[in-house]
């Protein structure tokens, strides 16, 4: 929790420094209420989680919104700012040069500050307390007859001669020009931190809104077929309707579940499989969002295994086996069931989630696919699709998996294959062939961004 809460303060700090701090003038206005606003938004995911646990689910729904909303915001802030750091730089950059090139200009031309004053022998010319070049030759004071504003050039100390309005303007003007880079100079760096502040704002808050409209729009089917050389010719055909990843949570709703079931029976699938993350809270807490499941509509049955989320409530994953057996949905432990089908048989095998092993509740794919007829087709449901290279060792034909949600939010997809093997869709380790769901829900933030949610007919031939 201290290193989150570490990463996060990092985090506001460089928006800070980047959206604020080059944007808005010292001790002014809107310095004082962004800066403000910044650090109470630090604050705000730490309060969520501490909330929760103490005041429990009803607490999370209230500050779940704010508190997920603004680490979507924060994310895609942050990845536009960076984005922006190499065009703001060279942007900054140009400026600089266009001053010090104006500045050596300045520098080398000196006559143009003296030649505003008038022309000479006019009141407010320039009279010198030594020799002036006046006319050629003249050695002595000028006197004005034979000379242009350009000739007075003085030696010595400068003063005004004329009215005080005419010495009140050299002076104005003498300090304009000499002001005057530097002002432009502020001007322009300030100019150029709003352009990017502003680029930054509205792109992360345009990708958070499209993000929250796809997340929270109906999944899209994909229809996936896969051959399987050890398949029965009489099972093909046969249709797995494939979901994961439904996180019901104190963000979604019973018509989350709603929706779900009744495009999941739309399918008319053969089989039901939910590979994980099904739940964010107790059955107490969740138990009438779930209730729908009741409902779905398959040949040969539904069937569950536990995901990484069910091992963080509060009780435990067995009070949801529990639920979903009641609900009509077994969920298979560790163990492997038979698909009878025209007149073939297929196993399908089912096994625990890594993040059960500290409780001695982990998978055990000896124990699930140990002592089967080697020359039948299996089917695995694992919620991790790391789980795959032990698998190929069991001479796995395929796995079904969720987990990744396909990375959720774009960039997140780059690091995925950090852990695990596969990101999304169809594909083969080791031999064994995979697919990974993106998963129906959102965790975190209701936001998908390059990841719309998933539901998923698998269509196993020979």
């Amino acid at each position: 929790m201290i290193t989150i809460l570490a990463v996060v303060v990092v985090v506001h700090y460089y928006l800070w420094r980047r959206l604020v701090r080059p944007t808005t003038r010292p001790g002014s206005v809107p310095r004082r209420v962004l800066t403000w606003g910044l650090v109470l938004l630090v604050f705000l995911l730490p309060l969520r989680t501490i909330g929760s646990q103490v005041f429990g689910m009803s607490f999370e729904r209230v500050i779940a919104w704010p508190g997920y909303m603004w680490l979507a915001i924060m994310f895609y802030l942050v990845v536009f700012t960076v984005a922006l750091e190499i065009p703001r730089a060279l942007a900054l950059l140009m400026a600089r040069r266009r001053e010090n090139s104006r500045g050596a200009v300045e520098t080398r031309e000196p006559v143009d500050s003296a030649g505003l004053a008038g022309s000479a022998g006019s009141p407010g010319s320039v009279v010198s307390g030594g020799p002036v070049l006046g006319s050629p030759g003249g050695t002595g004071p000028s006197t004005g007859a034979g000379t242009s504003s350009a000739s007075a050039i003085s030696t010595g100390p400068v003063t005004v001669a004329g009215s005080a309005e005419s010495a009140d303007l050299v002076a104005s003007t003498a300090s304009a020009i000499s002001a005057g880079p530097r002002t432009s100079r502020v001007d322009r760096r300030v100019f150029i931190a709003r352009t990017a502040a502003t680029i930054a704002s509205v792109g992360a808050l345009a990708t958070v809104g499209y993000g929250m409209r796809t997340a929270m729009g109906d999944p899209v089917i994909e229809r996936i077929p896969v051959r399987l050389p050890r398949l029965d010719p009489r099972m093909s055909g046969l249709r797995f309707a494939v979901v994961s990843d439904i996180h019901l949570g104190p963000l979604t709703g019973k018509g989350h579940t709603d929706r779900i079931v009744r495009m999941i029976n739309g399918l008319e699938a053969d089989v039901v499989a939910i590979v994980g993350d099904l739940v964010d809270g107790t059955v107490a807490e969740l138990g009438p969002l779930a209730a729908p499941l009741r409902h779905l509509e398959s040949r040969y049955g539904a069937y569950f295994v536990t995901g990484n989320h069910e091992y963080y409530t509060s009780k435990g994953p067995q009070e949801w086996i529990e639920e979903l057996n009641s609900l009509g949905v077994r969920s298979l432990r560790n163990e492997r069931v038979e698909i009878a089908h025209a007149g073939a048989v297929l196993d399908l095998a089912g096994v625990n989630d890594l993040n059960g092993t500290p409780s001695g509740d982990g998978p055990d794919l000896k124990k699930a696919l140990g002592g089967r007829e080697s020359g039948r087709p299996v089917v695995l449901l694992a919620h991790q699709p790391v789980q795959v290279r032990q698998a190929a060792g069991y001479g796995v034909d395929l796995q079904l998996s969720g987990h990744t949600h396909g990375g959720q939010m774009v960039p997140f997809n780059l690091a995925v294959p950090l852990q695990q093997p596969v990101v999304a869709g169809l594909d083969r380790v080791d031999g064994t062939q995979i697919y990974v769901t993106r998963g129906a829900g959102y965790w975190g933030p209701p936001v998908r961004v390059g990841a719309p949610p998933e539901i998923t007919l698998i269509e196993l031939r020979a």
